[in-house]
């Protein structure tokens, strides 16, 4: 007799003699995604127009002479808003009891939006506006991201 038959046979007799089978493990599935919910299609719609925004900052003056970006007021206004938004999501999930870390990172990019609005705000240089613009685009892109990508399930 080989080893594989051997070895077969040994696995089926212990199979045998194990007894009943355990019971079927629960299915582990995703949460549903919220991305179609008015409250974060909003949100996902806002992120990728002030993300868009941010990119048309990169192509104009970054030097020190443009003191302020054109049209800064309305895009630190909607950059404020977004902010509100991403918090507003957070709460609806947790009043839902999410297990998912959606909720956890809406309120990070919440608190986040501020931080990167203030270090572009107060970038004295070229260099440091455009790390400034790459951070908060980086945070954008992740904004609309983590709301449109399909759930999975909790760990």
């Amino acid at each position: 007799m080989s080893c594989d038959a051997v070895a077969l046979a040994a696995t089926l007799w212990l199979a045998a003699s194990a007894g009943p089978a355990p019971s079927a493990i629960p299915a582990v599935t995703a949460p549903p995604s919220v991305a179609s919910e008015p409250l974060f299609a909003d949100i996902v719609r806002r992120a990728g127009v002030l993300k868009d925004e941010t990119q048309a900052y990169e192509k104009g003056t970054l030097d020190a002479s443009a003191t302020r970006l054109p049209d800064f007021a309305a895009f630190e206004k909607q950059v404020g808003e977004l902010s509100d938004l991403d918090m507003q999501g957070h709460v609806v999930l947790v009043n839902r009891g999410v297990a998912d870390d959606l909720k956890c990172i809406l309120k990070g990019i919440s608190q986040d939006l501020p931080v990167k609005l203030k270090a572009l705000e107060a970038a004295p240089d070229a260099k440091s506006r455009h790390g400034a613009l790459q951070d908060m685009f980086y945070l954008l892109r992740d904004n609309v991201e983590v709301i449109t990508s399909p759930p999975q399930p909790a760990a």
